[in-house]
């Protein structure tokens, strides 16, 4: 038998310290042959239950509405949806038993608390369905236990993350308390609380049973009509193409014959890229190996509660009289070659990689050091370059659903994300935001690329029990997307963020360059770690829920913008053009605003899903025919339009537009040019003035009006100028062929010297916008709010009589009125606010704070937030004007002020050109 302590000690005296910000302990020698029992920590697996043949469980059916692969918690989850929801032609292959991959061997904890507000719906939708719904249609229990959870925090910095994480439950109803060390060594005995900074204890976090979720699962399911078919590996992904080119799924094949379907659901798990293959779909995980010890019994352990102590990267899951002992690495294992034969297996536990957990786990429950390992379990478990799952409809090919890579959280999501993803099969979309989850997040450039799929799955394994920060950057995967002006603006001190693989201006350091470097791996894997790296080191110092230390450093930009003017790479935004004879009709669907109104207008508008959420929001200009085919004048028969999208989320457009026009058959393309062009917008007070000098056209408000556009010459150049701001001044965009980009900027910057004119990054057009009451997509406006919810009816053709998607929905909202409406608040205290603060009305919590940021010019900080009403009632104006509000930062209240129009520039006068 082993123990503990004997672990540690023997690989103690040659242990390193691991480099970077990682602080866990890395030991190098090996333990492999102490623990020879491998085996899970319940009482019923389904191996056991294993017949000796290897036969089908039932008949294939020949035909099948959806076909799910793969029998663990996400595939039993999702099939069991589909059937709650009504469909009942639905098939689920396994190839060898349920729950025989990844889920027999999970450690089954329910977290109910993350920093994500969509995160704790799904997870209380888990909870509900594991506690009571499957219970109350099988007379069945799942095995669920409510033994609570507490998350350990050892400085402030830890426990101001679980105040934040207490606050956003109060919205939700989740129970929760932050406790003093005395209060949790009286709620756990057993626990050292010497070097405790307090824990947030959650009374209403369990445990589940992977045997007995899934069989119940699958029990309710075959009840509604389902069938779920054993020992049947999937062979073959048939796809073919449509009478317009566009590739869909056919069928299934399997060794025991075909099944044809026009849906199949990837619920593969580790194998979940071997399946994507067969239909030409690209499914960007990593397979690792991930594991836990499971303790002999342990005196007065039993009913306390599940513990995750965050800074030692441990948690400690009680089993029975026992406990499971795991965690995160910073050097996981990863498996390389995938084997399609392996079920119900495990690995050898490697002593030298999951050593660094037990230093921890003695350190919090003392008795560790002289209790027995019973069992180890290291199996493998799919991990993403976000940590988060992998969901919805493939680019690639219609009809094919990813519900894959869910990073060792596929019991505690699987409830939720098996209701989401349901609905998103049957109806064309979730209904919640899901976008952090959609397989549309990332571009298409990275979904293919192994070196940044790799490196990111590995930084976010590793530091997947850090603090989450509000501005923290990976390290890994850097520098694959790069701008046109990206070695000018690093030269000139710019720190960059990354979205969707674009290294993209955040801020800019007086200290001079701070370049990014190629993953070390945090000194894992036997790579020499970074010395001195500038980048990482001003990362680290913004690691607070305070002002972070560049605060004046983003103030400068932001009052530099809105007193004399700055220049903003805005170059990675996405830039496409919609032409083609169809190209008219397919704008009045698409866009909720009138688009076709004469060439030289653009136009601020949204894009909806059919059930009237925002599934973007864009400039879209009407452009004449070119005669050469540039990439600023394409030539084309008909109509067209260049379309302007944020460019973290220009996938997600791409892909919402291609399916418009491919569900509707438009005649028209859609061309992404988005790499041949940059953009570099100009914005504050002295804008005209400089810009003048640049361009050769007159920039009056008489012969170039807001929101127009025109293709003119910038120092000697052609560009394309449009007047749009996206921080509330007069400014005008410059769209510029990817080649003459440094040139035109320099030209711009010359003339801007005498005029104070200074360089901004995307932290400051956070600020600048929220300031003037500007949304971000997927902030503050996401696919589950509607434009009349987020002020945005102004963006709707509702007065015409041009059908466009989602407007029977928001003719029905405008009917029965609005149930959530998105508020501006104001504080007056000197405090920074980040998002997911509760927001209080008249003694209630009434929703919680989306987006938040300081605004500079009227030196507040701005918080926007939807709010619905208590009693169930709409929203009103007046009911927004005649409450009293409180918003609530990591556990305490401060007064907020409500304002129906922004506080800067109300009257919109300063984009006109008003100063």
């Amino acid at each position: 038998m082993a123990y503990l302590s004997s672990v540690f000690r023997t690989a103690a005296s040659r242990r390193i310290p691991a480099s970077g910000r990682n602080t866990h302990l890395r030991c190098f020698s090996s333990m492999a042959g102490q623990t020879a029992e491998k085996s899970v920590p319940y009482q019923k697996t389904l191996k056991e239950e294993s017949p000796q043949g290897k036969g089908l469980t039932r008949l294939l059916p020949k035909s099948a509405d959806v076909v799910v692969v793969g029998g663990g918690s996400l595939g039993c989850q999702t099939v069991y949806h589909l059937a709650r929801m009504g469909l009942s032609n639905v098939v689920l292959l396994e190839r060898d038993r349920l729950t025989s991959g990844t889920t027999w061997h999970t450690a089954g904890l329910l977290w109910q608390l993350r920093p994500s507000d969509v995160e704790v719906e799904l997870l209380a939708h888990t909870r509900n369905v594991v506690s009571r719904d499957l219970e109350e249609e099988t007379g069945l229990h799942t095995g669920w236990i409510q033994n609570g959870g507490l998350f350990i925090a050892s400085n402030k910095q830890r426990l101001d993350e679980y105040k934040r994480l207490m606050s956003l439950g109060k919205v939700y109803g989740v129970e929760s308390y932050v406790l003093s060390p005395a209060e949790t060594k009286e709620l756990y005995p057993l626990m050292n609380v010497d070097d405790l900074y307090g824990t947030l204890y959650v009374p209403k976090d369990g445990t589940m049973d992977p045997a007995g979720t899934c069989t119940t699962l699958a029990r309710a399911a075959t009840a509604r009509g389902a069938s779920i078919i054993e020992n049947c590996p999937v062979t073959g992904i048939q796809v073919r193409a449509d009478d317009l080119g566009v590739q869909r799924v056919a069928a299934v094949e399997t060794d025991y014959g075909t099944i044809q379907t026009p849906c199949v659901v990837n619920c593969a798990g580790v194998w979940a890229r071997a399946l994507g293959q067969m239909a030409g779909v690209s499914v960007p995980l990593v397979a690792m190996h991930h594991a836990y010890v499971v303790t002999e019994r342990i005196e007065g352990i039993q009913s306390m509660p599940n513990v995750r102590d965050h800074d030692a990267s441990v948690y400690l899951r009680l089993q029975g009289d026992a406990l499971s002992v795991g965690g995160y690495e910073s050097n996981p294992i990863f498996w390389e070659e995938v084997s399609n034969k392996f079920a119900f297996g495990l690995f050898d536990l490697d002593w030298d990689v999951f050593m660094q957990h037990i230093e921890g786990a003695i350190n919090r429950v003392p008795v560790l050091e002289k209790t027995g390992i019973k069992s180890t379990v290291c199996g493998p478990e799919s991990f993403t370059a976000d940590h988060k799952p992998l969901m919805g409809e493939a680019p690639e090919v219609r009809g094919f659903f990813l519900g894959c890579g869910f990073n060792s959280a596929g019991m505690m999501l699987g409830g939720g994300c098996g209701k989401e993803l349901a609905h998103w099969i049957i109806h064309g979309r979730p209904e919640k935001d899901m976008y952090g989850y959609d397989i549309r997040r990332f571009h298409r450039s990275l979904t293919t690329n192994n070196r940044w799929i790799r490196e990111r799955s590995h930084e976010s394994y590793a530091k997947n029990y850090s603090v989450v920060f509000p501005y923290d950057e990976p390290l890994a995967g850097r520098n694959m997307r790069k701008d046109p002006l990206h070695e000018e603006l690093l030269q000139q001190g710019c720190v960059f963020q990354e979205r969707h693989g674009w290294e993209r201006p955040g801020w800019f350091n007086p200290r001079g360059p701070a370049p990014i470097l190629d993953y070390d791996y945090y000194g894992a894997y036997d790579r020499k770690p970074h010395g001195t790296y500038l980048y990482n080191q001003l990362l680290g110092d913004e690691y607070t829920f305070d002002f972070p230390p560049h605060h004046n450093i983003i103030k400068n930009e932001c009052l530099t913008c809105r007193n004399a003017l700055a220049v903003f790479d805005m170059s990675y935004f996405g830039k496409f053009y919609l032409v083609g004879p169809e190209a008219k009709k397919a704008a009045d669907w698409l866009f909720t605003a009138d688009v076709s109104k004469s060439p030289g207008q653009t136009v601020y508008t949204c894009m909806l899903n059919k059930r009237g959420g925002v599934e973007s929001d864009l400039t879209v200009s009407q452009i004449s025919s070119g005669t050469q085919g540039s990439s600023l004048a394409p030539a084309f028969e008909g109509h067209g339009y260049y379309l302007a999208v944020g460019g973290a989320v220009a996938q997600h457009n791409w892909s919402h537009i291609s399916t418009v026009l491919q569900d509707m058959k438009f005649q028209c393309q859609l061309v992404d040019c988005s790499e041949e062009l940059g953009m570099i917008s100009i914005q504050g007070p002295a804008s005209r003035t400089v810009l003048q000098e640049v361009l050769d056209t007159d920039l009056s408000n008489e012969a170039f009006p807001f929101s127009s556009h025109k293709l003119v010459k910038a120092a000697g150049f052609t560009v394309r100028a449009m007047r749009l701001s996206f921080v509330g001044e007069m400014g005008w965009e410059l769209h510029v062929p990817r080649e003459d980009c440094v040139q035109v900027y320099r030209a711009v910057m010359k003339a801007g010297a005498r005029h104070g004119i200074t360089n901004a990054g995307y932290r400051a057009i956070d600020s600048l916008s929220i300031e003037k009451g500007y949304r971000h997509w997927h902030a503050d406006l996401r696919s589950d709010d509607t434009p009349l919810e987020a002020g945005l009816a102004f963006t709707c053709k509702l007065k015409s009589n041009i059908p466009f998607l989602g407007r029977e929905a928001l003719e029905a909202q405008k009917a029965t009125g609005i149930f959530q409406r998105l508020v501006c608040f104001t504080i007056d205290e000197k405090l920074p606010m980040f998002g997911l603060e509760a927001i209080w009305r008249n003694g209630k919590v009434v929703g919680h704070i989306r987006r938040a940021d300081f605004g500079f010019a009227i030196n507040k900080t701005i918080a926007y937030g939807y709010i619905r009403n208590p009693d169930g009632g709409p929203v009103s104006l007046e009911f927004v004007k005649n409450g009293e509000y409180l918003l609530e930062r990591m556990g305490v209240t401060f007064p907020a002020q409500a304002h129906t129009k922004t506080p800067f520039d109300p009257e919109n006068k300063r984009v006109k050109g008003i100063y």
